[in-house]
């Protein structure tokens, strides 16, 4: 009767310990997501600095261009809301790249605003915060995957239905 209540305890105790384990690894998990999520922000923060800058020195030169100009400061004041769900956000922040592109697309037509040194640092500002974005993208895909598969596979899915905030996160175009 001894030696059977010592292997029930054992037991009891390994399953409990397994059961630690998981939890931790499903929490480790989100919280590596949420990071990845928190790291766009920042570099996404960094392009919003840079924003009106670019539009200052292209105003200068792209009378013709005031629409694309106007829209992108738009969109960076919309960027910049505190009241946006992580959903708008990525959308706006689309946006924003396309809106970029365009402008770059634009500045071909004036040579004298390609040759001009402040925009071509801020271009390559603004290639190198794309960049981050890219990497950081990728990143917070790859944790999205890594929790989306945690979530879903078993023996992690029975304990993520006892987790109160589980909710499998979406992947961020790059």
């Amino acid at each position: 009767m001894n030696k059977n209540f010592i292997y029930i305890i054992s037991f009891i105790a390994l399953l409990l310990i397994i059961l630690i384990v998981l939890y931790n690894n499903l929490s480790y998990k989100k919280n590596q997501v949420d990071n990845a999520f928190s790291s766009i922000d920042v570099v996404l923060q960094k392009r919003c600095a840079l924003i009106p800058r670019l539009v200052t020195l292209a105003q200068m030169y792209m009378q013709f261009e005031q629409k694309i100009l106007t829209e992108i400061s738009r969109l960076r004041s919309r960027a910049t809301s505190k009241n946006l769900s992580d959903n708008s956000r990525i959308a706006v922040e689309d946006q924003i790249s396309r809106t970029l592109n365009k402008i770059i697309i634009a500045v071909e037509a004036y040579p004298e605003l390609k040759t001009n040194q402040h925009f071509i640092q801020l271009q390559y500002s603004l290639n190198e915060v794309e960049e981050q974005i890219s990497a950081a993208r990728r990143f917070y895909n790859s944790a999205v995957t890594e929790y989306n598969n945690a979530v879903e596979m078993f023996p992690t899915n029975i304990i993520a239905l006892g987790m109160k905030e589980i909710s499998i996160k979406i992947t961020v175009s790059s």
